[in-house]
């Protein structure tokens, strides 16, 4: 800075330039020090000078004896502080500067996210990007992210009334307040809140971008075993997790669809609780789990419509109640057919995201139009041995590294549920021996949350969903004890079906030398109880394979639905619904599912032409010994 030059009144000004302080509304005499230059607001006028506020608390007399012009109330000035007395009065002298740069004083000391836990009782100030508004009966809660977490933000104007209404979501503002506890978390009681523009907001956008790009950057981690095939797929998981982690971050919520069967509870199950973890760790406020992940069964294997427009009333419902962003749409073990399109369609009329995570046989030329990342072994030339669980767990590893141990049995648990004959099963077994299950115990669990998915209906479960699969579950006793009884229940009901069931089976030989055997589970077998038709499908199913030896197909049907399992023989489920559909006029035929397992809709009228054709399709079938299973466990084991 050049030497300073006397002026005819006021205080010296420096040549060339010079800097002032602009202070922030909410600054105090702990914010000035004698000798700055500060910009001021003329309050007041009076015959002996101006009274000037440098803030809402700083104020001060320049003396007329110290003033270079004539102003009125309102108008802008630079001065400098000369002198607080004893009492705390501040005088100021004008100074004339015809080229000086401004920079903002705070109120405060400025702080991190992750830092105010240790700075409650201080006046902080954050600098970031609001990411949620929520109107309170009380104060406005602005949540501010920083590149290190996000903090709510409390403002009152009035009781229910909006506070800082030019302040909109993914505003980048400068928060100034007192850092208190709330609720076993960090709120800041705000003094004043700015919407920051021009540079100052591309400085805080670069580095909160520059965070943002770290923070998602998954954990790195090595495959829980060695299988080249599923390590095709790692790259693609690793795109979801980052995508998972940075709209976590941006302050996105997540609703999370899955497959109201064993390997979709395998995979979504580890997933929320890692969220979950991620979430905790980058929010100040405790509630924020519960507001930015939800986690919601879907009984078909498909995004249905009813599904959607439940979704999208509530996304919209929230973001009008609680200011919070559309969700992100994260679909798991379903979500990758053309029966999933309807739904997505509505989504993009409100630029939902759609991620899927899924090991159905996919039409990518259906779905990946409509989605945002897509993870299905099919794509790259595997199948649905790699079960969505097992993808998942690895995702949720990739979220939060430290559940390893934690999910060490959910693979198994996945595969055993899903019938894969998968190569690395051993290995997954080994996995879960080491946990302390073998393979018996593994069933059991997949039964008894087959049970418990069955009675809870649509409802997600939580806690007792996470005992039975014993992931993020405090007393292993009680899972145990749980699981036996579940299962125990199970397993008797399961009889009980199959005693009702199994003397109206009718069996045929198919030219192909596979057995065919056929139940109307409408009539033949209890409703609306457990086992539901497509489980009691698969026991008779598995019955009949324990019993013959060799390949078999089984077909459980209704008045309009068929569920198809087959063991040992190459079906091409989703090839077969797409040829009924246009074999069979009026048929209405729809559905899908893997190489060997799957369910297919109709007009119920059609029933008999539909079946008919599909039965002579799987009598022309491939019979294929690599598609032979061993899911009936011997009776020593």
């Amino acid at each position: 800075m050049s030497s300073p030059t006397g002026t005819d009144d006021g205080a010296e000004a420096p040549e060339g330039g010079a800097l002032v302080y602009d202070l922030a509304s909410g600054c105090t005499a702990d914010d000035v020090e004698v000798g700055s230059r500060y910009r001021a607001t003329v309050n007041g006028v009076v015959d002996y000078g101006v009274f000037v506020d440098l803030s809402d608390a700083v104020s001060g007399l320049v003396h007329d004896s110290n003033l270079v012009g004539t102003y009125e109330e309102g108008d802008q000035l630079v001065v400098e502080l000369g002198e607080v007395r004893s009492d705390g009065d501040m005088s100021f002298e004008e100074v004339q500067v015809t080229e000086y740069e401004t920079e903002h004083v705070p109120h405060g000391t400025a702080a991190d996210v992750d830092a105010l836990a240790d700075a409650t009782g201080d006046t902080v100030v954050v600098e970031g990007q609001v990411v949620q508004i929520k109107q309170t009966g009380g104060p406005t809660i602005f949540q501010v992210r920083d590149g290190t977490g996000a903090v709510p933000c409390a403002a009152f104007e009035e009781a229910g009334v909006r506070a800082h209404p030019e302040v909109d979501i993914d505003d980048v503002v400068r928060v100034s307040g007192r850092a208190e506890e709330r609720n076993g978390g960090v709120q800041v009681e705000v003094d004043a809140l700015a919407r920051l523009d021009g540079n100052e907001a591309a400085e805080v956008e670069a580095t909160l971008d520059a965070a943002l790009d770290a923070a998602a950057e998954p954990a790195d981690i090595d495959p829980l075993v060695e299988w080249p095939a599923f390590e095709k797929l790692w790259d693609d998981l690793r795109e979801v997790a980052t995508e998972l982690r940075r709209t976590v971050l941006e302050g996105r919520p997540i609703r999370m669809r899955h497959h109201a069967d064993g390997d979709g509870l395998c995979a979504s199950v580890p997933l929320q609780v890692a969220l979950e973890r991620f979430i905790a760790d980058h929010y100040e406020d405790d509630d924020a789990p519960q507001h930015l992940l939800k986690r919601l069964p879907s009984k078909a294997p498909y995004y249905e419509m009813e599904d959607v427009t439940r979704d999208l009333n509530f996304a919209l419902e929230d973001r009008t109640r609680h200011g919070q962003k559309l969700p992100l749409l994260l679909m798991l073990d379903n979500g990758s057919t053309e029966e999933d399109t309807p739904a997505y369609r509505n989504l993009r009329h409100y630029d939902i995201p759609v991620v899927v995570v899924d090991h159905h046989h996919p039409d990518p030329e259906a779905v990946e139009p409509l989605i945002t990342e897509h993870v299905n072994p099919y794509l790259h030339d595997e199948d649905y041995r790699i079960t969505t669980g097992m993808m998942c767990v690895e995702l949720a590893r990739m979220i939060a590294p430290a559940l390893t141990e934690d999910l060490q049995h959910v693979p198994a648990v996945a595969g055993l549920s899903d019938r894969s004959e998968g190569e690395a099963m051993p290995e997954y077994l080994e996995l879960a021996d080491e946990q302390g299950y073998d393979e018996r115990d593994l069933r059991d669990i997949g039964e008894a949350l087959d049970y418990a998915t069955h009675w809870l209906r649509y409802s997600a479960g939580e806690r007792l969903i996470t005992d039975v699969l014993n992931v993020d579950c405090d007393d292993r006793r009680r899972h145990e004890e749980l699981v036996d009884q579940l299962a125990e229940k199970a397993k008797r009901d399961v009889d009980q079906q199959l005693d009702a069931a199994m003397d109206h089976v009718e069996h045929e030989r198919l030219d192909n030398g596979a057995h065919l055997y056929q139940i109307d589970v409408e009539n033949h077998a209890y409703r609306f109880t457990y086992p539901a038709p497509g489980k009691t499908t698969g026991e008779i199913h598995d019955a009949k394979v324990a019993e013959t030896g060799d390949p078999v197909i089984t077909i459980g049907y209704g008045p309009d639905f068929a569920v198809l399992r087959s063991d040992g023989v190459r079906l091409d489920i989703p090839q077969y619904v797409s040829e009924l559909t246009e074999e069979v006029d009026g048929g209405g035929v729809s559905g899908g599912g893997h190489l060997v397992v799957g369910s297919i809709k109709f007009v119920k009228g059609m029933r008999e032409e539909v079946i008919d054709a599909l039965v002579e399709k799987m009598a022309d079938a491939e019979i294929d010994e690599e598609l032979a299973s061993s899911t009936a466990l011997p009776d020593d084991v």
